[in-house]
């Protein structure tokens, strides 16, 4: 990436993917690397730092969306957005490098795994997808009220959007909540359309009886099917890690 200018410039943006891409256009047109690309929820002003504040602009992010499908490939448009998904504190910066010089050399871009912003590009994506792959099978729905589900996770990246539209294709008529406790953010499904909002003031319904007497039945086959001679908490762990455990009804 020779050709570009790095310029002493943070930009700071609204945090949507929307917004990133939004920066990559305009970098592209320009020619020029800020050093540093900041959310604008979690910034701390610094007066060491000189800050462009980057609207959201979504015929720009539609173009380079567009455009990465057209000119690199629709496996880099899934790696960069994978990798945004994560909670790398340095995932823009690094996801900026990767689709601009995947705009100069094309789809050969995934095979260059030796330059460092393309590695971190591929990591932060397999470790995304990863957890987001394992809370299909973890996450623990319990019913509230009639037909309304909950359930909550504590994920270490922001897989939140992925993993409820997961669960639309798998049960469309069924109305449920998805609530990422680390990022106070809820997943919420009507049975028609879905919405992520924040969850900070939002009060929980509780259980329904039905649901407590499932509980304790569930509870029950847990324990009874399980061999304590056979106990193994270390391969349980490797499958199960226990920072999902808060979120089990059966808590291993």
């Amino acid at each position: 990436m020779s050709n570009w200018k790095l310029v002493n410039r943070t930009y700071i943006y609204d945090g949507t993917f929307d917004g990133l891409l939004t920066i990559v256009f305009n970098c592209y047109i320009a020619k020029t690397l800020p050093q540093k690309i900041v959310n604008s929820n979690n910034y701390v002003e610094n007066f060491l730092d000189n800050t462009v504040l980057i609207q959201t602009d979504y015929e720009k992010s539609k173009r380079i969306f567009d455009g990465i499908v057209n000119n690199i490939c629709k496996e880099a448009l899934y790696n960069s957005y994978y990798a945004f998904l994560s909670n790398d504190k340095e995932k823009e910066i690094n996801i900026l490098k990767y689709i601009l010089n995947g705009f100069d050399i094309g789809p050969e871009i995934n095979n260059k795994i030796t330059i460092s912003y393309v590695f971190k590009v591929m990591n932060l994506r397999k470790k995304a997808l990863a957890e987001c792959h394992k809370l299909k099978g973890l996450l623990r729905f319990r019913e509230v009220s009639d037909n309304l589900c909950y359930a909550s996770i504590h994920p270490d990246n922001n897989i939140l959007e992925p993993l409820g539209k997961h669960f639309i294709s798998r049960l469309p008529s069924m109305q449920f909540i998805i609530h990422d406790k680390n990022k106070d953010l809820c997943f919420v499904y009507n049975g028609k359309e879905y919405r992520i909002i924040n969850s900070k003031n939002m009060t929980i319904p509780s259980f329904s009886e039905d649901e407590i007497k499932y509980q304790e039945l569930w509870k029950l086959f847990f324990n009874t099917i399980a061999i304590r001679e056979r106990s193994n908490p270390r391969c349980q762990m490797q499958f199960m890690p226990k920072k999902y455990w808060k979120d089990l009804i059966e808590e291993p």
